[in-house]
């Protein structure tokens, strides 16, 4: 039998596809319900759906191909709400800098033109760094990285504000390499992003006809074009579902259920879960790696060290909903760069994405790195909605009270790739690998935030277990 610590989806997913293999699976979650970070709240007086964390999920590459087979293999590919290439929210996006907000550029020809908040053309930037010199690097920061090849105001507006809403982190600690390692081996390689990515393009060598979207669905997400997707009545759908299908194929879930102890055997794994002593083969943590360094800090205390040393940051998040159309843009959303010290990280325009009826339903980011500055201990929801509506009014000039709010914090939530992350997570895992540990390491910290990334990690773990 496997155990698998943590009823997020890269837990539930890696129950699935073991019980896809025959192999028995328990999964064991603390909380009093699967999901994870995946929380879907439907708001009692309107009845709107309010996501407090991913909304939608991307369809690009091989991780997007791979949950989409997934969605389509446990029976959802009838709840898939999709959004389209030609629809303005999957074209448009704004960042907010020195008081306004700007459209970023859509059209090729708007890389030839000075388009606000950049003093240059955006092709100035491309040019930089065909001429800039390649620095051999172990690592470095992403804001240091654009800035020496694309210059400031890419790593300030750009980069910088994208990482917020990536992963509501300092571009100016998190690492390249590991969250961007396409950009950072092109120069490595060939001394230039720009070079390295004309040179591979026309040097690629045609791939065989492989069906990239297997799958009705994903025949159809080809058809149609599709960008991002989400769910009929929440993204939440997606675990829960997953969860009925774990029970079916005979795997277990226990909810309200903490490991508390762990100990790593040659051929087995002895646990303690509830207060009882128990036995397993196998165990797959899904854990943030602060909850699982305690339990293995008596036995390989080098591990333990590593996985507390890796960073979580929280977010407050606010749901407001007005009725009628009150917003002015048409966009996914806004990001705010850290230069402009302002608590919001950014916001998505839900009603733009995934409309419900005659509402604007926004979602506010708030805090990330900078919770403690901005926020301290003042962590209640009404000043978090204070904040919102501060700022709804400042950035969006939305005016009106809402007619419904949720607000949360989602404490420790996100991990923080530094500088070193990369490395840091390899040695990690080859320390497991080389002392043959019966113990397998999922989820956001090791392998990428999105949850497409976790879903394909927690596959590729059970390949591993049952080869």
């Amino acid at each position: 039998m496997t155990l698998i610590i943590g009823g997020g989806i890269s837990g539930l997913s890696a129950a699935y596809y073991l019980l896809k293999h025959s192999k028995k699976a328990v999964v064991t979650e603390a909380g009093k319900a699967v999901g994870g970070w995946i929380q879907s709240v439907r708001d009692e007086k309107t009845g709107l759906i309010y996501e407090k964390g991913p909304r939608t999920l991307r369809i690009k590459g091989n991780v997007g191909a791979n949950t989409l087979s997934l969605i389509e293999e446990i029976g959802l590919g009838e709840k898939v709400r999709a959004i389209t290439a030609d629809r303005p929210s999957s074209k448009n996006k704004l960042i907010y800098v020195n008081g306004s907000l700007h459209y970023l550029p859509t059209e090729f020809s708007a890389f030839f033109k000075k388009v606000s908040p950049f003093s240059k053309p955006l092709i100035t930037a491309l040019l930089r760094d065909l001429f800039v010199k390649k620095v051999p690097k172990e690592d470095e920061s992403v804001h240091s990285f654009v800035e020496r090849r694309f210059g400031s105001e890419i790593a300030d507006y750009l980069t910088s504000s994208m990482l917020c809403g990536i992963c509501a982190g300092n571009s100016k600690e998190i690492s390249v390499k590991f969250l961007m390692p396409y950009l950072f081996d092109l120069e490595q390689k060939y001394g230039s992003v720009g070079v390295g990515f004309i040179k591979e393009t026309l040097n690629k060598k045609p791939k065989p006809k492989v069906e990239e979207f297997p799958g009705q669905l994903g025949k159809k997400s080809k058809e149609e074009n599709w960008v991002i997707f989400g769910l009929e009545g929440g993204l939440n759908t997606f675990p829960k579902k997953l969860s009925e299908k774990v029970l079916e194929k005979g795997g277990d879930i226990l909810l309200d259920s903490e490991v508390t102890k762990l100990t790593l055997n040659k051929n087995s794994v002895t646990y303690e879960l509830n207060g009882k002593i128990d036995e397993c083969g196998h165990v797959i943590s899904s854990l943030p790696t602060t909850k699982l360094a305690p339990l293995l800090q008596h036995q390989h205390p080098w591990l333990s060290e590593q996985l507390s040393s890796i960073e979580y940051v929280s977010v407050a998040v606010v749901n407001v909903a007005y009725k009628g159309h009150v917003l002015k843009y048409n966009a996914f959303g806004y990001l705010i760069p850290p230069s402009q010290e302002l608590p919001v990280l950014g916001a998505v325009f839900d009603s733009c994405n995934l409309p419900q009826g005659d509402w604007t339903v926004l979602t506010l980011m708030m805090g990330g790195y900078w919770y403690d500055k901005f926020f301290g201990k003042e962590s209640s929801p009404e000043f978090f909605l204070e904040t919102a509506l501060k700022y709804n009014e400042k950035i969006l000039d939305i005016k009106e009270k809402p007619e419904s709010y949720h607000c949360q914090l989602m404490k420790e939530a996100i991990p923080q790739y530094v500088i070193g992350h990369h490395e840091k997570v390899n040695k990690m895992l080859n320390y497991v690998r080389d002392k043959c540990l019966p113990i397998s390491l999922i989820g956001s910290a090791f392998k990428g935030i999105g949850v497409n990334d976790v879903i394909l990690s927690a596959k590729a773990a059970v390949d591993n277990i049952v080869r």
